[in-house]
């Protein structure tokens, strides 16, 4: 969605704006030697916000982050494990999150309710936290404008890549950089934030206006994501801004709030996208476009419904264009419809048309489905002006066998 009023910036770095340092380390909590401890570091107290995963069991990190942010709403870092969620773990849990975060204060000399926590991996396991502890304090030491790439390393579980994104945006004629690093791979499913994700920015903004924006966008671009329809205990997206670009304070009645905003939601799509793509096992990105729907809100329920079903991904796996289990989805989303108006396409492939089978090269559609990096899939209902996206991807033998043995 990149457009003339920001600039795509090459290289994601979530170190690019001004103020931001980052690096990792590998403390012992992956059994290979891959990084499994990061941290994110602003070199002033930075505007802060946050979106967390729906489900009603969250993890200890998050209920820590959630105190911190309560205490002023401004963060100097965001200490980072994975190879263990410290999900469903207790008290216990909560005490170890508490000590990260008074660990991570103390080693880089920051008050404690600056520090944020965020953990992902396995489910109701005891951090060892002797480990985690000898981390921390060795992070500093590996902390620099460069450690970007070991920082993303860190939060990585079954992801195959690194996932980042940055832009660049002029306010009031001074430079802005938003940048973002995320990881998700799999437990990724619509209702924030699916993922564990960081957004940093050297824009001049406060609190309150960047959670309100962060709200906003997440509902368009993370909460637009499935690749299997389970929603995370440990879900979390964190925002930061330095303040450091020089720019006089942003809200939405400032002259370059739309040009900053759409830069920002660049980013977050950006990252959203690469997490459908990298979904586990998945050999395809899928984009499910609905338009002309009663409202926004069913559109965007359609579209997740569509995106989020296994027969709908297995089929697209299989390189089979069945329409019928895209009109079934469309039919069960909770959203009244027209039923007897709805056109489907399948990449350039028209499949419905006024809600009844048009002739189409199947042979064609299916060769399109075997060779597409990216699928995409048009509905229009042809029933209102409500409107909306949502990325997933195919659903795989490789997804069983990677989740068959998660814990082994």
């Amino acid at each position: 969605m990149a457009n003339a009023s920001f600039e795509v910036l090459e290289e994601g770095q979530v170190t690019a704006p001004k103020g931001f340092r980052a690096g990792g380390l590998h403390c012992g909590l992956k059994k290979t030697e891959r990084h499994d401890l990061g941290v994110i570091l602003c070199e002033v107290p930075a505007s802060a916000a946050a979106v967390y995963t729906t489900n009603l069991f969250q993890a200890a990190p998050l209920k820590i982050t959630r105190e911190s942010l309560a205490q002023g709403g401004t963060l100097r870092a965001v200490v980072v494990n994975s190879g263990n969620a410290n999900a469903c773990t207790g008290q216990q849990g909560e005490e170890d999150a508490r000590k990260m975060r008074s660990a991570m204060a103390a080693a880089l000399g920051v008050s404690e309710h600056e520090v944020a926590v965020g953990s992902t991996g396995v489910i109701g396991e005891l951090l060892p936290m002797e480990k985690v502890l000898n981390g921390i304090e060795r992070l500093p030491a590996v902390i620099s404008p460069n450690g970007s790439d070991d920082f993303c390393q860190a939060i990585l579980t079954t992801d195959l890549v690194k996932k980042t994104a940055s832009s660049k945006v002029l306010v009031d004629g001074k430079e802005v950089i938003i940048s973002g690093a995320a990881k998700g791979s799999g437990m990724i499913h619509p209702n924030m934030a699916t993922m564990l994700g960081f957004m940093t920015t050297d824009a001049q903004i406060e609190s309150s206006v960047l959670q309100s924006l962060l709200r906003e966008v997440t509902n368009v671009t993370f909460n637009m994501i499935t690749v299997d329809g389970d929603t995370s205990t440990n879900d979390m997206l964190v925002a930061m801004a330095s303040g450091l670009a020089g720019n006089n304070p942003l809200t939405p009645q400032h002259p370059d709030w739309q040009a900053f905003a759409d830069a920002f939601r660049y980013v977050a799509e950006v990252l959203a996208k690469a997490i459908a793509r990298d979904g586990e096992g998945a050999t395809k990105l899928v984009e499910v476009r609905v338009t002309g729907a009663p409202t926004t809100d069913g559109a965007r329920a359609i579209a997740k419904t569509i995106m989020g079903s296994s027969l709908v991904k297995t089929a697209l796996f299989g390189a089979d264009a069945n329409w019928g289990r895209i009109i079934a989805c469309v039919g069960r989303a909770g959203v009244q419809v027209s039923t007897e108006k709805v056109d489907i396409a399948v990449g350039d492939f028209k499949v419905l048309e006024q809600s009844a089978p048009v002739p189409f090269d199947d042979d064609a559609a299916c060769e399109y489905l075997k060779v597409a990096d990216l699928v995409h899939i048009q509905v229009d209902l042809n029933d209102g002006p409500g409107s909306a996206v949502a990325w997933g991807c195919d659903l795989t033998y490789e997804y069983v066998r990677i989740n068959a043995a998660y814990r082994t």
